[in-house]
Formats: structure tokens, C-alpha cells, sequence
């Protein structure tokens, strides 16, 4: 049994909730999206199936509404407005986008339909709050990125770039993310207390409170981070990590040694790879080894010991890197319990023997083209509430028959 079977979920349609949906429908909820006539616009955002343009063949939609049923309904119209409180009579959650005073004037807001539903969850994710004018102003994932502040932290050691944004959609899945966590505390307090709530998710909140340290800094001590090639944003510049191997590709050189075995496993590694010779600092590198207690990287700016030691450990990662590939350097430093990465396109990530092995990869069987699809996989693993991918997006107005002839 999934975590959230026996969970409806009504989804008013917009690419700014649609993570949030696909989150909950893959736990085991039953999410009915609903969409108007002729459909949501996402249906129709590239990249395609074989990149052939046409109906149901939109991969960006395919991903963000697995496991959902499909209906359409105008909620302009005296009808619609009537089947869409049909759907609250049997809905636990109401996750909707809509401009802030649009439900409210329907007569279809939370102080309408908790009278219907008692224990409703009603979930209102809008780029700045429901409360706030802002909301109701255009907006895109970038400008609401760059309003919540991420890209201030994200780019390159030479300012003379502009800042970076994050692709994907993160502004919107930020949203999502803490529209998610506020709809599972919210149901564990309604399966207490039997009450249900209005939750309002503002997109913009939730990426000031995910900028790191920037706007703790700021707020705390007035200090402005700065943004680092490959590295977190910080007051102070710190060492560079990022380095080129010797086949032209970029690792991350990670977190340095901190541990006495660490220390050695590295003093090996240099060894077994026969450039312990050309590293003098090497010597560091054993003291590290047979350091004796916890070693306290508070003491680098005090004690130069502790210093030379660490630096010893970055030095030494980073000549590594210069002589051997960047696979092997990653391979090499998890048997050295290194943390570091090779800097991937995110087809190479996908492709990675890692995720390939813990399953990530997920066959979705598409009766309509023929063929099954291979999808995103689970973003975490439970196993006593398994994630799966229940089937395929919804075609436009799908389950219309089925879900209200059975309430007829």
C-alpha cells in the first residue's frame, strides 16, 4: 500500500502546481486534474515524443501528471461549477493556482466549500501569496526565481557574468515541494483532530527560505553572499574545486579529507597512481593519517597545522584529477569515501550506471503510441510506503464518464 492510498485530490490545472500533483498521485493518491476546455496549455510545451509535435505527445506533460486521472470541466459555467462541488463532496484536498479572487467570485473558495466538505485541505499556491497583489501580475518560473533570490547565489567566480539560473522548473517544484509537506502535516493533524484548513503557499517565500546561507546572512549579521564557481555562495571567497581531468572533462573535487582514514586512503590512492614523489606535501597527508582525536577544521585560520594538513588534502585531489579521467577520479574517490561528482549533462546523469542500478529509470506503458516510455523513477525509496508510477498522463477529459456516471 502506497503512503497516501485512499487520498483524493482535486488539481485545478497550471504548470505552476502540476510537481505538487505528480508528487502526491505517485505516493498512491487518487489526484483527479482537472482541466478546461481544451485543455491545460502545457499539453502543448515541447519537447515531444521522437520530437513530432501533436495531441497527447508532449513529454513536459507526460512527466508532471503521471498517476492522475483527467477531467474537463468550465468552471465559467453554471454546470461545471456544479460537478466541480460534486467533486469536493468526496475530495480530502483542493491544490489549485488560480488568480486570487477568481474562486471567491465562483462562490467555490474555502470558506464555500468547507461547508460542503468538512475537513477539506485547501491548498493556494501563488507566486507571492493569496493576500498579495503581486500574485495576480504575470509571471514565469524565472522572474519568481529572481524574485525569491536562488540565482543571486548561482554562477561564476567572475562577476562580470551574470547570475545563473536554476532550469527546470525549480522556482515552480520549490512551490511544490512546500505545498507538498504542508498538505501531509496538514493531513496529520486532520487525522487527529479531524479538522481541516486553508494553506497558503507562496512560490516566492518558499525560494527565500532556500537560498542557504544568502538570506540568513543578510538578515542576521546584514552581510551579502557571493556567488562561486561550483561552490556555495559565501561572504568570504573560499579555494576553488572544480577541476579539468585528463580526458577534458570537469569533476567537483568535493569535500576534502577530514577523518585520519580518509587522510591515508588518499595517501594510497597518490601512491598506487605513482605521483606521491611529485607531491611534497605528501608528509601532511600521513600526519593527517595518524592525527589522533577529532580534527577541528574551526582551528585552519589559528592553527598551521591543521591548515597545511588541509590543504595538503585539496592539493592533493586536485593533482589527481589532472592525471587521471573523470570517471576514474569519481570511482577512485568513492573507494577512498571522497565525496565528489563529475560534472554531468543531465542525459549523462540519467544514464548513470548509479541511478540505472537503484532503479531510477521507470518503464511507462503508453497503449496509445505502442510503446512504453522511460520516466524519472522515485525520489526517494520507502519501503513500507512504496513511490510508483500508477500510469500514464490523462488525455484530455479521459475519465469524464467514469468519474461522474459513477456519482450519478
Amino acid at each position: 500500500m502506497s503512503a497516501l492510498t485512499g487520498i483524493r485530490v482535486i488539481e485545478l490545472a497550471s504548470e505552476r502546481i502540476s510537481f505538487a500533483g505528480k508528487l502526491l498521485a505517485d505516493m498512491g493518491a487518487d489526484v483527479i486534474l482537472v482541466e478546461p476546455p481544451g485543455g491545460d496549455p502545457s499539453r502543448r510545451y515541447p519537447p515531444f515524443v521522437d520530437d513530432e509535435p501533436g495531441e497527447n505527445r508532449s513529454l513536459y506533460f507526460m512527466h508532471y501528471n503521471t498517476s492522475k486521472r483527467g477531467v474537463v470541466l468550465d468552471m465559467n459555467d453554471a454546470t461545471g461549477q456544479e460537478r466541480f462541488r460534486e467533486l469536493i463532496e468526496g475530495a480530502d484536498i483542493l491544490l489549485e493556482s488560480e488568480p486570487t479572487t477568481r474562486l471567491g467570485t465562483l462562490g467555490l473558495d474555502y470558506e464555500n466549500l468547507r461547508h460542503i466538505r468538512p475537513g477539506l485541505i485547501h491548498v493556494a499556491v501563488t507566486p507571492y501569496g493569496r493576500h498579495e497583489p503581486l500574485s495576480d501580475v504575470p509571471c514565469t518560473d524565472l522572474t519568481l526565481m529572481a524574485a525569491g533570490g536562488p540565482p543571486w547565489s548561482c554562477g561564476y567566480d567572475d562577476h562580470s557574468l551574470p547570475p545563473v539560473r536554476g532550469w527546470g522548473n525549480q522556482g515552480y517544484n520549490t512551490g511544490c515541494h512546500y505545498a507538498v509537506m504542508s498538505i501531509l502535516t496538514a493531513l496529520l493533524h486532520r487525522h487527529g483532530s479531524g479538522i481541516g484548513q486553508f494553506i497558503d503557499v507562496s512560490i516566492t517565500a518558499a525560494l527565500n527560505v532556500t537560498t542557504e546561507a544568502a538570506s540568513y546572512s543578510w538578515l542576521v549579521a546584514q552581510e551579502t553572499v557571493q556567488r562561486q564557481t561550483g561552490r556555495h555562495a559565501a561572504t568570504q571567497q573560499t579555494g576553488e574545486t572544480q577541476m579539468q581531468c585528463a580526458d577534458g572533462r570537469y569533476v567537483n573535487t568535493g569535500v576534502p579529507p577530514r577523518f585520519p582514514r580518509e587522510f591515508a586512503n588518499l595517501h594510497a590512492w597518490l601512491t598506487e597512481v605513482g605521483l606521491v614523489d611529485e607531491f611534497p606535501e605528501a608528509v601532511f597527508l600521513e600526519m593527517g593519517a595518524n592525527w589522533e582525536g577529532p580534527f577541528d577544521l574551526s582551528r585552519i585560520a589559528t592553527d598551521d597545522t591543521i591548515r597545511a594538513i588541509f590543504i595538503a588534502g585539496r592539493e592533493a585531489l586536485q593533482l589527481i584529477a589532472s592525471r587521471v579521467s573523470a570517471l576514474e577520479f569519481f570511482t577512485g574517490c568513492q573507494r577512498a569515501g571522497l565525496s565528489v561528482g563529475v560534472i554531468y549533462s543531465p542525459e549523462e546523469a540519467f544514464e548513470d550506471e548509479h541511478f540505472i542500478a537503484r532503479g531510477f529509470h521507470v518503464d511507462v506503458l503508453h497503449e496509445d503510441l505502442g510503446r512504453t516510455i522511460t520516466y524519472p523513477g522515485a525520489p526517494y525509496q520507502l519501503p513500507a510506503s512504496p513511490w510508483q508510477i500508477s500510469r500514464r498522463a490523462p488525455h484530455l477529459g479521459e475519465h469524464n464518464d467514469e468519474i461522474f456516471q459513477s456519482r450519478e
